[in-house]
């Protein structure tokens, strides 16, 4: 599957490259950023950018429209169950942290929750989050997802429900 580029009003997504391994370490390399992504003590960006090339989904870097060559965040899917009966993929986020609490990660997810219901065929989009993330718990839930007791290490399940969800008219344009 070809993942678009997408536009927002304030942000530019684009698939991570190789490219961008260097952004990308500097963006990890900050431990409130980093300290609830499954992300390994040895791995390097050119690992973490390998794998989601690599995997069944994909990663978003999200930038500023006004600086675009600065990444502010990233967001994808990994693990897409495409041939079952309710297909379903997870979603990871993660913004730095001079922009948390300003409706950045809010106006990303909107249109990759809706790409992943309408272009991706999804009938459930999860994510794990940490129990101890307590701003990510109340962001996702903020998305209408709902925890679903499931653990897994020391992560919840959450779950979004494509009949359920508002985000999969999400009206932005994608390339």
């Amino acid at each position: 599957m070809i993942f678009p580029k997408i536009e927002t009003e304030r942000l530019f997504l684009r698939i991570l490259t190789i490219e961008d391994a260097e952004a990308v370490a500097e963006h990890f390399s900050d431990i409130e950023v980093s300290c609830f992504v499954d992300i390994g003590p040895d791995e390097s960006a050119e690992d973490i950018i390998t794998f989601h090339m690599n995997d069944t989904g994909c990663r978003w870097g999200v930038f500023l429209k006004e600086k675009p060559i600065k990444l502010i965040g990233t967001c994808g899917y990994h693990c897409w169950l495409q041939n079952q009966k309710e297909p379903e993929a997870e979603i990871g986020f993660d913004l730095s942290k001079d922009f948390w609490g300003k409706g950045y990660m809010k106006e990303a997810l909107a249109p990759v929750i809706a790409f992943g219901f309408n272009v991706m065929g999804l009938s459930i989009i999860s994510a794990f989050i940490n129990e101890e993330n307590i701003r990510s718990k109340k962001f996702i839930m903020k998305l209408g997802f709902l925890c679903t007791g499931e653990i897994k290490d020391t992560q919840y399940k959450y779950t979004l429900n494509k009949t359920k969800s508002d985000l999969r008219k999400e009206n932005t344009t994608t390339q």
